[in-house]
Parts: structure tokens; C-alpha cells; sequence
């Protein structure tokens, strides 16, 4: 008499399924919560970037020279309090300023994002580019690039 084959799982077969299944959920939660992270870092670093340039920007609309000086405060953008930073400094260029704007969060020393701009005097559109193109070329001199000066018309004696 023979005896007919077992139409199921064994036991050992089940138990060796849901490991594999246990280990590739756990794989899974860990890679979408390091997902999560990046994301939730991105997201601070994208706000503290407006915040930095945001402060830079009221720096150059109040149109004052700014205190050569550090300064700080606290702002709420996006549900969150934020802590930022200026530094204002000279430049070596008159009445040219570089503020470096730093942004964390409040009630936190580290810093997410350190933003550089400068502030001037208004002028024309462009002025400032043009004045200091052609004082200011490669190695000090006059830049080659800059449009040159009209001739001098020569004298002539009747």
C-alpha cells in the first residue's frame, strides 16, 4: 500500500516564510524612515534658506547703511520658530556691506543654513557694474573689457 503525499505547508516551510517576510518588512520601514529624514531635512534647509534671504532683503529695502555688527532674533515661518543671525561686515568697497544671515532652529545651537549677500547704496540699474568693471580689471589695471574711452580729438594749429 502506498502512502499518499501531505497536500500542505509544513510547519518549518511557514516559519521560514514569515522571516522572510518579517526581514524584508523591517528593510522597508528602515529605508522609508531614513526617507522620511531626508526629507524632513530638506525641508528645514529650504526654509532657512528664505528666512536668511528674507532677512537680507529687509536689510536692502530699509535703504540705511547697516550697524557693522553681529544681531539676531527669532522668527515663526511655517508652524516652526526659527533663531537666525547677521553678521554685518565691510567690505573694503565704500559703503558696500557683506551680511552672512545664519538660520536654526529655536532652542538650537546648530546651524542649517548660512546665507552671504550684500548690501550698497541704490543706484542706476547697472552703474555700480559698469564703475566698477572699469576701475577694477586683472591685476588691478583698467579691464580690457570695459567699452573704451572716446579719443581725444588732436589739436591742430592754423
Amino acid at each position: 500500500m502506498m502512502r499518499r503525499a501531505s497536500q500542505g505547508f509544513t510547519l518549518i516551510e511557514v516559519m521560514v516564510a514569515l522571516t522572510i517576510v518579517a526581514l524584508s518588512l523591517t528593510a522597508v520601514t528602515a529605508s522609508l524612515s531614513q526617507m522620511i529624514d531626508a526629507a524632513e531635512a530638506m525641508r528645514n534647509r529650504t526654509y532657512a534658506s528664505w528666512i536668511a534671504q528674507n532677512r537680507i532683503t529687509e536689510l536692502r529695502l530699509a535703504f540705511t547703511t547697516p550697524d557693522v555688527g553681529v544681531s539676531n532674533g527669532e522668527v515663526e515661518y511655517a508652524n516652526t520658530d526659527w533663531s537666525w543671525r547677521a553678521a554685518v561686515s565691510e567690505t573694503g568697497v565704500e559703503d558696500l556691506y557683506r551680511i552672512d544671515v545664519s538660520v536654526s532652529l529655536a532652542g538650537y545651537d546648530n546651524v542649517i543654513r548660512t546665507v552671504t549677500g550684500f548690501v550698497g547704496p541704490p543706484g542706476a540699474a547697472g552703474e555700480a557694474n559698469r564703475v566698477w568693471m572699469r576701475s577694477s580689471g586683472p591685476g588691478g589695471g583698467p579691464n580690457p573689457s570695459a567699452p573704451p574711452e572716446e579719443p581725444e580729438e588732436p589739436e591742430t594749429t592754423s
